[in-house]
């Protein structure tokens, strides 16, 4: 393989991508290409490496001891950096776990590389993991989970004008060690350069250096607002590939963050996934990657990372699967002629997904649909998406609640129709597509079509005496597994016979209530906890009761988690149903008072005194 190859690898891998580019054609020079085949070693256990690896294509895997999975590393990642930088023997073995083609970068090439430049040798160091890092990570302590990417940008970037010379952005890039330069006038941001866009778009085209950086810089690039955590960052630069990312508040350009600002942890996992994902050309190349979701669980639940940040993340990946295959579909079968908008409901819908889902999704179309000149083409792409995600683990919906359905894909419309006719008329049916609907969130698409719909239905629907006397009726349904004296109701019979389904009378209920408090005080937010905060604040219900129903809903959330991990541990697939009796008899008492606190809040609410419900 010719040296070039390597050397716009690197371009595309940080910390590389901001050497000075004589430095990196430099060491581009000194590196080699390494094919191997699966499952062959790369370095065993107790090796020192002599250099390190970036994966070029397919994957790795490291391994303790006893030969059980301690990583996976795929396109772009480094392999052999901990040993080769503590100077010591690896403690893990690194074995391909497909055919892949990796870049060897040697140890002398890497030492001199961190002693000339001090920004790639905090790159390498702070991208280590050891002790320390895993115990902060555990404790509750700030990670990109729970970090916004205000506490991880940096703060007041320099705009330069977008007709600035190409030669001249290359300096300012020199000179401040920065690998790439924000355009635009006053705060408005209007594109962005990086090293990578001056060697691909200016060097490889023979362009002069008086080229106006407008003319080749990325305009109008992805961007996020300051509140946005620091996982929604990685998951974005995963899936895009990219290695920057401009923040903008409202028309305001506030700051930008870039791969090395963060630190890799347990979101790093989830990232991986959802850039892989991002790269496949069918679904078949991706249930790999989405059969990777249980051991993720039970990886972030050993990590003691919040209940609402793993559904978080475990959702992240089937958003990734679906936005994949909606891409595929048009390019399989065509570009959509008419605007369209798809959206998941229930918990995909709600981000609160765990290791066991099906699938649940609909699809808006424009009003210009006409049935003649464009339903066999959105049934076909239905079936596309809906088809493709049951091949990669997420099974069809018992009840057809899927866009392959023609009922559930429909113009704009129709679907106006749809919730008019379940807020006038709240049969049983009525109520249970109303709960269902009531969770929609879009994932491809043009959500115009949708923002006015929903707004639209939660007024009339919150005006509505009678429905949401049959809403709160109906959410009342599933109730707690609570017997006589505080007892646990366990089911009595069939396969799941002396256990509680810690889905459907422990999550259930909560999700029940919070959708009720959601239709009471117009609130847009589709996941659980949002909602019961909002519910609080708006004075929907009281804020004692709040609180005690969300630390309820942690808790079971939390034991339902710690369930589900246990069950992939043992190389079962996980499921809902816990026996109680593998408790330890505080966390049995801790479970009723979070099953107790439940019941108590659906009476509040049945009786009017859940602070304005009725």
């Amino acid at each position: 393989m010719p040296d070039g190859e390597i050397h716009a690898f690197l371009t595309t891998c940080q910390p590389y991508d901001a050497l000075p580019p004589d430095v990196l054609e430099a060491a581009a020079a000194q590196a080699n290409i390494v094919d191997v085949q699966a499952s062959e070693t790369l370095l065993a256990i107790g090796e020192t490496p002599t250099g390190l690896w970036l994966v070029r294509r397919g994957a790795v895997e490291l391994r303790d001891q006893d030969g059980h999975s301690i990583a996976h590393r795929g396109p772009g990642d480094r392999v052999g950096d901990r040993p080769l930088l503590r100077g010591a023997p690896s403690r893990a073995e690194v074995a391909a776990e497909a055919d892949s083609r990796l870049i060897f970068i040697p140890e002398g090439v890497v030492r001199g590389l961190m002693a000339d430049h001090p920004a790639f040798a905090r790159y390498l160091v702070s991208g280590r993991r050891d002790l320390t890092d895993v115990a902060r990570a555990g404790s509750g302590g700030p990670d990109l989970t729970t970090l916004s990417i205000a506490d991880l940008m940096t703060s007041d970037p320099q705009l330069l004008p977008p007709e600035t010379p190409v030669s001249q952005i290359a300096r300012v890039m020199r000179d401040r060690n920065h690998s790439c330069v924000l355009l635009g006038e006053g705060t408005a941001l209007a594109g962005i350069l990086t090293a990578g866009d001056l060697a691909a778009r200016v060097l490889a085209e023979g362009l002069s250096g008086d080229t106006a950086a407008a003319s080749v810089m990325t305009a109008n690039p992805r961007a996020l607002p300051p509140t946005a955590l620091g996982v929604d960052a990685l998951n974005m630069m995963a899936e895009k590939h990219i290695g920057h990312l401009p923040v903008v508040e409202g028309e305001r350009l506030v700051g930008i963050v870039t791969q090395t600002d963060l630190v890799r942890r347990e979101a790093m996992s989830a990232a991986r996934l959802v850039g892989d994902i991002a790269r496949q050309g069918d679904a078949e190349g991706m249930r790999p990657f989405v059969e990777e979701i249980p051991p993720l669980l039970a990886q972030l639940v050993a990590q003691s990372a919040r209940p609402d940040v793993i559904t978080r993340m475990i959702t992240d990946v089937a958003d990734a699967v679906t936005r994949r295959l909606l891409v595929l579909a048009e390019e399989t079968i065509g570009p959509a002629p008419i605007p369209w908008l798809w959206l998941a409901c229930g918990s995909q819908g709600r981000q609160e997904q765990t290791g066991t889902s099906d699938q649940d999704n609909c699809l808006i179309l424009s009003d210009d649909y006409d049935e003649t000149a464009h339903g066999a083409y959105f049934k076909d792409f239905a079936e596309f998406v809906c088809d493709g995600l049951d091949a990669v683990g997420y099974v069809y919906c018992p009840g057809e609640m899927m866009a392959s359905n023609p009922r559930w894909r429909q113009p704009v419309r129709v679907w106006r129709d749809y919730f008019r006719g379940w807020v006038a008329k709240p049969d049983p049916m009525a109520q249970m597509l109303a709960s269902v609907m009531f969770d929609l969130r879009p994932i491809g698409g043009d959500e115009t079509l949708f923002a006015g719909l929903q707004a639209e239905t939660l007024e009339a629907a919150s005006k509505n005496t009678i429905f949401v006397a049959h809403m709160t009726s109906n959410s009342l349904k599933h109730t707690v597994p609570l017997g006589l004296f505080r007892g646990f109701a366990l089911i009595r019979s069939g396969e799941h016979r002396n256990t509680l389904d810690l889905k459907m009378n422990g999550v259930v209920p909560v999700v029940d209530l919070g959708r009720l408090y959601a239709l009471a005080a117009k609130i847009e937010a589709p996941q659980t906890r949002a909602r019961l905060i909002a519910a609080r604040d708006r004075g929907a219900a009281s804020s004692s009761g709040i609180a005690d129903l969300l630390d309820a809903y942690d808790m079971i959330a939390e034991t339902r988690l710690r369930h589900q991990a246990a069950q992939v541990r043992r190389g079962e697939k996980p499921d809902n149903f816990m026996d109680p009796s593998t408790l330890s008899e505080l966390e049995r008492n801790h479970l009723k008072d979070a099953f107790g606190v439940i019941r108590t809040m659906q009476s509040a609410a049945q009786s009017g005194r859940g602070g304005g419900l009725m």
